[in-house]
């Protein structure tokens, strides 16, 4: 029979959050239930649920940052046990047989399936983390390694693997120099994830306000991009800029501050689109790209790495027994007053 769980659902755009209950589809051969603990707030959730993106299909249960433990396992499942520690992040589903899914990067299958606002080929809509229980096939559970708490561990399925994935593929590590522009929940974890690799980190924010989170987050320095000066004397300084921010910014300003061949890279999502001159990428064989998240393989291991050095999100646990709480809690994602993850508590849903 399916699972009937407690959960936090957006009714319609623009609707505050309710608590209600509702149907996790009954375990087939290859899927696991979880016991969710906890659900992380990332800045997509809001996105996607007050339909700023266009194409929200209601009531949305939101949350890709799911962290918990198996609690039922389907007749075939070979990866997992009751009990395991286990995370699912942007994706539930994709084809398996694709170029892009056989190279482990099921997030470029045409026939993938986000966590929420998504469908399954069988016309199920897929409903996210802000719940107690979660379906989901094995092959898209992660292992949560026991050196990182569940709390902490939660942002990692995305935040932690949207700005890994990046650093990774353009080769930040010892002797490498990499900025990071925003200090929020994705930007500090490519502070982290960054000096953790090995490079000397820099932070570039509007303002001096997060200097000191920065160092203690592992920045060598943090430069104020309103100071013109100091950022006149950072030109040519970096192997790599990793911009975290969706905001709309000078990006020939930034692009000034790489090394030569060096990579600016966006994970953020502004509302309007960049303008950016042809000769600053030219000058200087200088890239400017984007980056998603990161395929299932690469996810699980950027938590084992974070488990190696011993990183975890810097959280706030969210009590959610009411769901104002969660509809304060977004604004305060919008309005960047978050230090610097929030996670919902999911055990409080409905009590």
């Amino acid at each position: 029979m399916p699972t009937t769980t407690k959960t936090l659902q957006v009714p319609s755009a623009g609707a505050p959050f309710v608590s209600t209950t509702m149907e996790r589809r009954d375990l087939r051969d290859d899927d696991i239930l979880i016991d969710v603990e906890f659900a992380g707030i990332c800045h997509s959730d809001i996105h996607t649920a007050r339909d700023e993106w266009g194409q929200a299909h209601y009531p949305i249960t939101p949350g890709h940052e799911i962290a918990g433990t198996v609690a039922a396992v389907g007749d075939g499942v070979t990866r997992y046990k009751v009990g395991d520690r286990v995370g699912v992040g942007c994706l539930v589903d994709s084809c398996g047989e694709c170029e892009q899914c056989k190279n482990g990067q099921e997030m470029f299958c045409r026939a993938s399936v986000g966590t929420y606002n998504s469908q399954h080929a069988d016309g199920e809509w897929a409903q996210g983390g802000y719940a107690q229980q979660h379906v989901v096939s094995e092959r898209f559970a992660l292992r949560i390694p026991d050196e990182i708490p569940l709390d902490e561990a939660a942002p990692l399925l995305c935040a932690g693997i949207t700005t890994y994935s990046p650093l990774k593929r353009w080769g930040a590590g010892p002797g490498k120099k990499v900025a990071v522009v925003g200090v929020g929940g994705l930007g500090h974890m490519g502070v982290k994830i960054a000096n953790a690799m090995g490079a000397e980190v820099t932070t570039l924010s509007r303002s001096d306000a997060k200097a000191d989170d920065a160092k203690a987050l592992g920045a060598k320095q943090h430069i104020a991009t309103s100071d013109a000066a100091a950022m006149k004397a950072a030109r040519g300084s970096f192997d790599i800029i990793l911009n975290t921010v969706s905001a709309d910014l000078d990006m020939e300003a930034y692009l000034r501050l790489l090394k030569p061949n060096g990579a600016l890279v966006n994970v953020g999502l502004p509302p309007e689109n960049y303008s950016v001159a042809p000769f600053a990428l030219i000058g200087g064989n200088k890239v400017l790209t984007g980056s998603q998240i990161g395929g299932i393989a690469e996810t699980q291991e950027m938590l084992d790495v974070c488990a190696e050095h011993g990183l975890g999100a810097t959280i706030e646990v969210l009590d959610a027994s009411d769901p104002a709480s969660v509809d304060d809690a977004w604004d305060r994602v919008v309005a960047g007053d978050v230090r610097y993850r929030v996670v919902i508590d999911t055990a409080t849903i409905g009590a």
